[in-house]
C-alpha cells in the first residue's frame, strides 16, 4: 500500500470478516443449510427411482409398479422445488440483512477516518469502495453466496449418492474433475490479485473524474484541458489493461471446465458398461449413476461461475474490510479529558506528504474566550495552523493541545464539543433545512434551530420557504446559492455549540455587508468563548483581542491590532494597503 492510500485486508481478515457476519446471523444462516440439504435429498430420490425403472422393465416388470415410481419421481421433484423456493427465500433474506450490515459497518468506519487520511487517499478510492464495491459485495450476498451454499450442497449429495451406488464409480467419477481442479488452482492463485489491481485502476479513474470535474473553472482558467485528458486517457488505459487480464484469466479458465464435465459421465459409463458386463453391476445402477453425474454438471457449473465470481467480489470486501485497518480518529483505550479549553502551540513544524515544510516553529497560546485573528499572505501557512489546531492534522514536530491534552487525539465527539472548524467549502445535505441543521445536534428543537439560524442571518430566507424548516433541499427540492449553503453550515456550528470555533475565511461566499452580519451575530452568540479566524477581510482583525501575523510559515508579530499598527510592520503595512483599498471604494 502506498502512502495515503486506503488499506486492503489480507485474506485472513476478510475470512473473518465473513464468519463474523455468519455469526450475526447464525439462525437463517442454519436454516438455508437445512433446507438446502431437504431439496438436495429430494432431489437425489429421481435417479435412484429411474434406475429401479430400468430393473423393473428389464426384469418383466408390469406397468403398475413402473406408474409407483414414476409418481414417486414427480412428488420428489415437486418436494425439491418448493424447498429449493423456500431456500433462497431465506437465504435471499439472509443476504439482505448482511449488505445491510456492511454498508453500516463502512459508514460508521468512514466517519470515524481522520479527515487528512481521506484527503490523502484522495474522495474517489472512497467513493469507488462506497459504491462499486459495496454494491458488488451486495450482489453476492444477496445471490452468489445462496446459490453457492444452494449448488455447493447439491453437488455434495450426487456426489455421495455416486458413492453409494458404487465406490469404484464414485472414485472414476472424481478421477475425471482432475482437470477442472488444476485450471481452478492455476486461476485463483492469478484472481484475487488481477482483480484488486482492477479496483485500484478503477478508484483511480473515479479520482481523476472527481478532480476534474471538481476544478473545471481552474482547468479552464489555466488552461490545463489537454493535460487533463491526457492524464485521464493514462489512468484509462491502466484500467483497460487489468480488465483485459482478468478477462484473460477468464478466457482459459471456463473453456477447460465446459470440456471437462463430460469426463466423468464419459468415464462412468465406460466403467460402468465393463462391470455391466461382468455381472458386477446392474444396467439401472449404471444409469442411475451416469444421471446423477449429468446432474452433477449443472450445480458444479454454478459453483464454479459463483467462485469466479466471488474472486471479484472478494476483493471488493477486501477494499470495503480494509478500513477497518485504516487509522480511526482519536487514541484506542479511555480518552483524555482536556483539564481546560487553554489552546497550547510549541515550537510546531509540519511538511505534507509531496511538498516543502509550511510551518517552521511557531509557537502560541490562545486563552479561553479570546478572539484571535490570524493574517497573512497567500502560502503563509494560516490554513495549515488551522487544521492543526482543529486537530485534522497532527505536528510533525511539536504539539498542539488543549488543556494539555493533544487535540489529534481527541475522539470525534469529544473533539467535536471541543473545536470545530468552518472554512469556505461547505455541504447542503439531501433533505430538509431541518435535516441538514441536525446533523450537528440530532436532539435540537425547533426553537433551537430557529436560534441558530437567526444567530447567522438566515432566518428570514428560511420562513420565505415554502415549508420552513420542511423544505426539502436539493437538485428536487429547493435549490441553495454559495452565501445560503455557508449560512446553514454555519447555523449547525452555533447547534454544535464548541468552546473554540476556528473561521477559515468561512464567510467568504458572504457579500461583505451580510458577513459583517454574520460574524456579529456569531460574536454574539459565542460570547464567552474562543474564536479563531483566518482572516482575509482585516476588518476581523481590528475587531479581534489579538492579532497573529503569519510569514513564510512562522509567527512573525503578535498583539492587539493597535500596538500592532503602532508597530509600523508586517501588520502595519497591510493594514494601510486594505484600509486604503477600502476608503477608495467607499
Amino acid at each position: 500500500m502506498s502512502r495515503g492510500q486506503l488499506p486492503v485486508a489480507e485474506p485472513v481478515d476478510v475470512r473473518r470478516a465473513a464468519v463474523r457476519l455468519v455469526r450475526a446471523d447464525g439462525r437463517a444462516f442454519a436454516a438455508v443449510l437445512a433446507l438446502n440439504a431437504a431439496a438436495s435429498g429430494a432431489g437425489l430420490a429421481g435417479p435412484w427411482l429411474l434406475g429401479r425403472i430400468v430393473d423393473e422393465v428389464r426384469s418383466g416388470g408390469g406397468v403398475g409398479a413402473v406408474d409407483r415410481l414414476a409418481l414417486g419421481i414427480l412428488l420428489c421433484s415437486l418436494a425439491q422445488l418448493l424447498l429449493s423456493r423456500w431456500a433462497r427465500y431465506v437465504g435471499h433474506r439472509f443476504g439482505e440483512r448482511t449488505l445491510a450490515r456492511v454498508r453500516e459497518e463502512f459508514v460508521d468506519r468512514v466517519l470515524a477516518l481522520p479527515a487528512s487520511v481521506v484527503e490523502r487517499a484522495g474522495t474517489g478510492d472512497l467513493t469507488a469502495r462506497g459504491t462499486a464495491d459495496v454494491a458488488t459485495v451486495g450482489t453476492t450476498l444477496r445471490d452468489a453466496g445462496p446459490e453457492l451454499l444452494i449448488n455447493t450442497v447439491q453437488a455434495l449429495f450426487l456426489l455421495g449418492a455416486v458413492f453409494a451406488l458404487d465406490p469404484l464409480l464414485g472414485a472414476i467419477g472424481v478421477f475425471a474433475l482432475m482437470p477442472i481442479w488444476c485450471v481452478l488452482r492455476w486461476y485463483l492463485r492469478r484472481a484475487r490479485d488481477g482483480y484488486l489491481a482492477e479496483g485500484e485502476a478503477n478508484s483511480q479513474v473515479a479520482e481523476i473524474l472527481a478532480a476534474t470535474a471538481s476544478g473545471a473553472r481552474t482547468v479552464e482558467a489555466f488552461r490545463l484541458q489537454e493535460r487533463r485528458v491526457a492524464t485521464s486517457r493514462d489512468a484509462l488505459d491502466v484500467s483497460r489493461r487489468r480488465r483485459l487480464y482478468t478477462l484473460s484469466l477468464r478466457s482459459v479458465f471456463f473453456p477447460v471446465v465446459e470440456v471437462s464435465y463430460v469426463l466423468p459421465v464419459a468415464g462412468v459409463l465406460l466403467a460402468g458398461g465393463v462391470l455391466h458386463a461382468h455381472g458386477v453391476m446392474s444396467l439401472g445402477s449404471v444409469v442411475a449413476a451416469a444421471v446423477y453425474l449429468q446432474q452433477f454438471s449443472s450445480p458444479l457449473d454454478e459453483i464454479l461461475m459463483r467462485i469466479e465470481q466471488l474472486q471479484s467480489s472478494g476483493a471488493s470486501f477486501a477494499r470495503v474490510e480494509g478500513l477497518a485497518r485504516a487509522p480511526q480518529a482519536g487514541p484506542e483505550g479511555t480518552p483524555a479529558v482536556p483539564a481546560d479549553d487553554r489552546i497550547d502551540v510549541t515550537g510546531v513544524r509540519y511538511a505534507y506528504d509531496r511538498g516543502g515544510e509550511v510551518l517552521r516553529g511557531v509557537d502560541l497560546t490562545v486563552r479561553p474566550g479570546e478572539r484571535l485573528a490570524v493574517v497573512g499572505p497567500s502560502g503563509a501557512g494560516k490554513t495549515t495552523l488551522s487544521r492543526l489546531l482543529a486537530g485534522i492534522d497532527a505536528p510533525t514536530e511539536g504539539s498542539v493541545t488543549v488543556g494539555g491534552v493533544p487535540v489529534a487525539d481527541l475522539g470525534p465527539e469529544r473533539l467535536r464539543r471541543q473545536v470545530v472548524l468552518v472554512t469556505q467549502e461547505h455541504h447542503v445535505f439531501l433533505g430538509t433545512v431541518r435535516d441538514n441543521l441536525r446533523v450537528a445536534e440530532p436532539s435540537a428543537r425547533d426553537e433551537q434551530l430557529w436560534a441558530a439560524l437567526a444567530a447567522v442571518g438566515a432566518d428570514d430566507w428560511v420562513r420565505e420557504l415554502p415549508d420552513g424548516l420542511d423544505t426539502e433541499l436539493g437538485p428536487d427540492g429547493c435549490r441553495t446559492d454559495g452565501s445560503q449553503a455557508q449560512q446553514l453550515a454555519l447555523a449547525r456550528v452555533v447547534l454544535a455549540d464548541p468552546h473554540t470555533l476556528i473561521l477559515d475565511e468561512a464567510t467568504a461566499l458572504l457579500d461583505p455587508a451580510t458577513a459583517r452580519h454574520t460574524e456579529r451575530a456569531l460574536a454574539a452568540v459565542l460570547k464567552g468563548r474562543t474564536v479563531i479566524a483566518i482572516a482575509h477581510r482585516l476588518h476581523t482583525a481590528h475587531d479581534a483581542d489579538r492579532v497573529a501575523v503569519m510569514e513564510n510559515g512562522l509567527l512573525t508579530e503578535l498583539g492587539t491590532h493597535d500596538d500592532l499598527v503602532t508597530a509600523q510592520g508586517a501588520y502595519a503595512a497591510l493594514w494601510r494597503t486594505w484600509h486604503g483599498g477600502e476608503r477608495g471604494r467607499g
